[in-house]
């Protein structure tokens, strides 16, 4: 039992309603989706630095972390914004990051890693040209493949401020792909995720942007695995899905509507590379092994409930979801702390927070229903929420 907070100001006795969905170890071959899991970075809490300016990683427990993960049949998704890419994790760190993470898979044989890689090295300004924005994903991309890495390209920042034109957009990534060893997976994550990526593709209008994405990726459809879209709408993403050439596949990244896109319709489903993976793995994982045995209603049966806690980690200002999986993990007991590179613990209300405990029973993924317990009313009093004794 503990105490949380309402809008009205006013405060509730909560106990806990739902019993978890357990943890059970599974293989990707028990799925039959393509699932990762983009996954976070564990903050070193006794870090001796200025959490604004120097990040600090708690690696054994950043690497264990994706052995959970692993564990339940996911690929991991390394370096992404998730990993507060771009917000406290700079290219030095996620370098070291994939580095430690494609070391440490070499005891997982058969796991799916795909590294993020993009241009956060180079800071978007006037004299940034396109041939350097060019020079800085070459940098990135050479490194990942020099550990064995295979490729998220992930949208650039530098790319959105210099561009004059979806021909801008066409000459970079025409001179990208042609130089990967392997197919990657193409980022679009939209503005709602990161504000300086609005316009992406040349156009502020979705549906204009997706027909240069379209053509970059028919013209290099076979060093092209797939298409992650994070633009939070269904619509789009079903659009698109039925657009791509034959063997490129669509990952969703809709943090809101998962379900049903994974599941899909008569003509086709996405598969999956998603943020919220990260905080619901359990579920995650049962649902996808009960979609992979052909039993569609226990796939909803434990998935839709997650669906409205993700919505509320996500909502806006999205781009500081972050800050609600590493609660979770904290909660669950993954981590011992919720502590987060950059300080971004900070970026969530008190009431959000509590809205995050309520969800994450009602989605059945408090891992251990009493140490959750413990350690929200922990976190609460600190926040000023008196507790029951």
């Amino acid at each position: 039992m503990l105490n949380l907070p309402n809008a009205d100001r006013s405060i509730s006795t909560y106990e806990i309603r739902n019993r978890p969905v357990a943890i059970a170890k599974r293989d990707a071959s028990s799925f039959n989706r393509i699932a990762y899991a983009a996954a976070h970075v564990v903050a070193d809490p006794l870090a001796e630095n200025d959490p604004w300016l120097q990040p600090a990683i708690d690696w054994d427990k950043t690497l264990a972390y994706r052995h959970y993960l692993w564990d339940l049949g996911f690929g991991v998704a390394e370096a992404m914004d998730t990993a507060q890419r771009g917000m406290g994790l700079g290219w030095p760190e996620a370098r070291e990051l994939i580095a430690r993470t494609l070391k440490e898979a070499q005891s997982r044989p058969g796991v799916r890693i795909a590294c993020g890689a993009g241009t956060d090295h180079l800071a978007p300004g006037p004299d940034v040209t396109l041939d350097r924005i060019i020079a800085a994903y070459e940098e990135q991309i050479e490194t990942i493949e020099a550990h064995g890495g295979r490729i998220i390209l992930m949208a650039s920042r530098a790319l959105a401020a210099a561009a004059k034109s979806p021909d801008d957009y066409q000459r970079v990534y025409d001179r990208v792909l042609s130089q990967i060893k392997e197919p990657v997976i193409i980022h679009w994550l939209g503005e709602m995720f990161d504000p300086a990526l609005d316009g992406y593709w040349g156009a502020a209008d979705h549906l204009a942007a997706m027909e240069t994405a379209l053509d970059v990726i028919a013209t290099h459809a076979e060093k092209v695995d797939g298409i992650k879209i994070s633009l939070l709408s269904k619509e789009k993403e079903i659009l698109m899905r039925r657009r791509l050439p034959a063997g490129v596949r669509m990952y969703t990244g809709d943090d809101f509507n998962y379900a049903e896109l994974i599941a899909g319709d008569d003509q086709g489903y996405s598969d999956a590379l998603l943020g919220i993976f990260d905080a619901i793995a359990p579920a995650a994982s049962a649902a996808l092994e009960a979609l992979g045995a052909g039993q569609h209603n226990t796939f909803f049966d434990l998935l839709e409930p997650t669906v409205p806690l993700s919505r509320h980690i996500f909502k806006a200002p999205t781009r500081f979801y972050k800050t609600g999986v590493v609660f979770l993990a904290y909660l669950n007991g993954l981590q011992d702390h919720f502590t987060m590179v950059g300080g971004q613990e900070s970026t969530r209300s008190t009431l959000h927070l509590a809205e995050v405990f309520r969800l994450a029973d009602a989605g059945r993924v408090l891992i251990d229903p009493d140490l959750a317990v413990s350690r929200m009313r922990q976190v609460m009093a600190v926040r000023g929420v008196p507790q029951p004794r």
